[in-house]
């Protein structure tokens, strides 16, 4: 038999060095035996479950299965220490750890523990939890069973309340707005009001509520949607107006996930609005905070929006962490377009260059070639070459059908 340590247990478990030789302590790990200072454990030795207490009413600490969006992670650059002051709770520890991990783009472990909580009968947020991670591994695999195995499990969590089943209804809007889907949002979610749940899913929720008013700012300037006295850009530009003071409170809050996910939407909105200076602030503000984490995952869900921009910046900080950012959105891109484009039942085009899809994006929000060339600082003929490259790569017939592949 072969025999692995600790620190390699921990690694592929996705759980510290400490737990590890907790487990092994009080003789957890199966077949797992002291030599000298140090454990041996066998290669093929799994993670216990968690020991459920006695009836137990409240597992987590925090009324929410979003753990890593709570207070619960207070400092840029702690993520390790925040979990370690959950070691006496091992549901919340397994849970936070594997959300760090997702933020971080470790998808094979998080799919590896979302597996666990759903198959140990955890608590009502556990389970929330791991199906919201079953979901969002789905969306790197561009895997539609695994969406839809991981939805059923969100909506069969045994709730006891109505505001369990709001939570229910708040998860199941927080992973179809990850795939740009918005058809089943509850009213309460679309009007950001958040009264009917506890206080501890609110940081999640605003993130969320932030890109939904995206998602609507983006149809509104692309024509796919309309709304009343709204037209172009007016939407998208008004939106800073909304997460400035969201990013405010969370800074006030202590919240660090939200507070790189809500400076990440404001940078998009500035972006888009072409006020590159501020989206720039927000974006460098947005990756201090992602490096000192290592949470290259948040940042990489982000590439598509900036047309090369965030790699500049991350390069900046962190020319490594650019490598790397890059390299994994080579894997969560193709994964998205295929789950956002089947779960909406349209095709979403994953062969542009940045500077065709930049093209593209602008055409859709209404601007002709030569604006779009004084914009971009190059030629007319450039864009239209580009946008040439678009209509024979996707098979679209003309500008009326560009936003459509997006």
């Amino acid at each position: 038999m072969k025999y692995i340590t600790v620190k390699e247990a921990a690694k592929k478990w996705g759980v510290s060095d400490r737990r590890v030789q907790i487990l092994c302590s009080s003789d957890r790990i199966k077949g797992a035996y002291r030599f000298g200072r140090d454990w041996m454990i066998p290669e093929n030795a799994v993670l216990p479950n968690a020991r459920r207490k006695q009836e137990p009413t409240f597992p987590m600490p925090r009324k929410s299965p979003f753990l890593d969006m709570t207070n619960l992670y207070n400092l840029s650059g702690e993520a390790e220490n925040c979990a370690e002051m959950l070691i006496n709770q091992p549901e919340a520890y397994a849970l936070f750890n594997a959300q760090i991990a997702y933020r971080r783009g470790e998808i094979d472990k998080v799919y590896d523990q979302a597996r666990y909580f759903l198959g140990s009968h955890s608590g009502f947020y556990a389970i929330l939890g791991g199906g919201m991670l079953l979901a969002l591994c789905a969306i790197w695999r561009g895997d539609v069973d695994l969406w839809q195995e991981a939805k059923k499990h969100i909506c069969n969590a045994p709730c006891e309340s109505q505001e369990e089943r709001d939570i229910i209804s708040l998860s199941l809007a927080i992973i179809d707005s990850s795939v740009y889907d918005n058809k089943d949002y509850p009213e309460w979610f679309t009007m950001g009001n958040f009264e009917v749940l506890p206080s501890d899913s609110h940081p999640a929720a605003k993130v969320f509520y932030v890109k939904y008013l995206y998602m609507t700012a983006f149809a509104v300037a692309s024509k796919q949607f309309q709304l009343e006295g709204v037209q172009g850009l007016a939407l998208m530009k008004m939106i800073p107006n909304t997460v400035e003071p969201l990013i405010s409170q969370a800074v006030v809050d202590k919240t660090v996930i939200p507070e790189i996910f809500l400076r990440m939407s404001c940078a998009v909105a500035y972006y888009n609005s072409g006020q590159k200076e501020r989206a720039v602030y927000h974006m460098d503000k947005a990756i201090k905070l992602a490096l000192a984490d290592r949470l290259y995952g948040i940042l990489t869900e982000y590439l598509r929006h900036f047309e090369g921009l965030l790699q500049e910046r991350i390069s900046l900080q962190d020319e490594n962490a650019a490598a790397t950012v890059t390299a994994l959105y080579a894997r969560y891109s193709v994964g998205w377009a295929k789950l956002s484009g089947s779960v909406r039942n349209k095709y979403i085009a994953t062969n542009l260059t940045q500077r065709e899809h930049e093209c593209a994006k602008l055409t859709a929000f209404g601007f002709n070639p030569v604006k779009i060339a004084k914009m971009l600082h190059i030629s007319e003929s450039s864009v239209r070459q580009a946008l040439q490259r678009v209509y024979s790569k996707t098979g679209i017939v003309g500008e009326s059908e560009i936003a459509y592949i997006l």
